[in-house]
């Protein structure tokens, strides 16, 4: 069944869509991520412009980020004071990020400049994170003990505060700079964040996990129901017929995507993200150099025009 979505200006198959959202939502529920790194690819492979793709779908993680973070709101893993303070800087990079966005389509240059933001990120993130789970998985299994976490130079910066809810006591320059790159990347790539986040507050900044993924969410809601007002004001590109499709297959293929991640280990799925994550590196990368001139046009696949 074929829906017209007004402001991508094409036709798409809806069962295609909803499938699309329910894959994408399994995937989230099970690593616990927004998705949008995952969502926009899609999109674009099946003919929507990457400008609406980015926009619509900052729409789609903020919705789906909202009952995430509740829920952890109520468990009491959320760090208020880390939360606001990343908020701080994930705004300012939210609003700088639009502002690229738009200026890079004023010149002609936001498509090739999406494309290749998502090669060198996914592939370097995805590598290292499916290097640092096959690590993790074979220390499992030979019984090795894994390396004890230092403090690092981070933690001898000044301007300090203490979180308490984390047990941290941390300087918030790093902190901030650490919201404005997320807010910044979100704006411009469509993506929440979560997966780059939450390593980076879990290794680098030293914070626990009992409060990481609740703390992270509340970042990646705020900064992409942000990103999302600033795209439809500024720019006209929220496809809003788009958004709710997504969402439907979304909350429903969440629900399972977490009662399946409940079943694997943490090593084991560190190391499925990383490969999901490099896998969607590499086909852009593939893309890129076999048929950039196909790269952002409309695909047979679903669609008819």
């Amino acid at each position: 069944m074929q829906l017209y979505l007004p402001i991508a200006d094409l036709p798409v198959n809806v069962f295609l869509v909803l499938a699309m959202g329910a894959a994408v939502g399994f995937v989230s529920g099970m690593f616990g991520i927004g998705g949008g790194f995952l969502m926009t690819p899609l999109l674009i492979f099946i003919g929507i412009t990457p400008a609406v793709a980015v926009a619509s779908v900052a729409s789609h993680i903020a919705a789906s980020s909202f009952s995430g973070a509740l829920t952890y709101w109520r468990r009491r893993a959320i760090d208020p004071a880390l939360a606001s303070v990343l908020l701080c800087g994930g705004v300012t990079g939210t609003a700088l990020g639009v502002w690229t966005f738009t200026q890079l389509r004023a010149l002609g240059q936001l498509d090739l400049m999406i494309a290749l933001s998502y090669v060198v990120l996914l592939t370097t993130v995805g590598s290292l994170m499916f290097s640092e789970g096959l690590r993790a998985l074979m220390r499992t299994r030979h019984g090795a003990v894994p390396p004890r976490r230092t403090h690092n130079w981070i933690h001898g910066l000044p301007l300090k505060m203490r979180f308490k809810r984390s047990k941290i006591y941390l300087s918030v320059i790093p902190v901030v700079i650490i919201g404005i790159v997320i807010g910044f990347i979100g704006a411009v790539m469509g993506i929440g964040g979560g997966f780059i986040l939450v390593p980076i507050m879990i290794y680098i900044l030293r914070v626990p996990t009992s409060t990481v993924i609740g703390t992270s969410m509340v970042l990646t809601l705020v900064t992409m129901l942000f990103a999302t007002l600033l795209h439809a004001v500024t720019n006209h590109l929220v496809d809003a017929v788009l958004a709710l499709i997504l969402m439907v297959g979304g909350v429903t293929g969440a629900q399972f995507g977490a009662r399946a991640g409940q079943k694997i280990r943490g090593e084991q799925l560190r190391l499925l993200l990383g490969l999901l994550i490099l896998s969607v590196g590499v086909r852009f990368a593939v893309e890129l150099v076999i048929r950039p001139e196909d790269l952002f046009t409309i695909r047979e696949l679903g669609v008819s025009g």
